[in-house]
């Protein structure tokens, strides 16, 4: 199974970016991915921007993981 994690990006360097997944920041290619700029969300995987999604769907889906996260540790 692969899990891909979607991340906001933060800054564009060619083919690179840095981007922030819950304020922890990352480095991620993204090309395979086309038209994004800083700002956008993209979902990560293996350290490659693999689509671009929007800003709900990225909110949203961090949350989930964050609640998932709480309720194994116990929170």
């Amino acid at each position: 199974m692969c899990l891909s994690i979607p991340a906001e990006i933060l800054s564009i360097d060619k083919e690179m970016a840095e981007v922030s997944v819950g304020g922890t920041k990352y480095n991620a290619s993204i090309s395979l991915v086309q038209n994004v700029k800083v700002s956008d969300y993209i979902l990560i995987h293996s350290g490659y921007g693999i689509a671009k999604i929007d800003e709900k769907e990225a909110r949203e889906t961090l949350t989930l993981m964050k609640d998932i996260k709480t309720k194994e540790l116990g929170y």
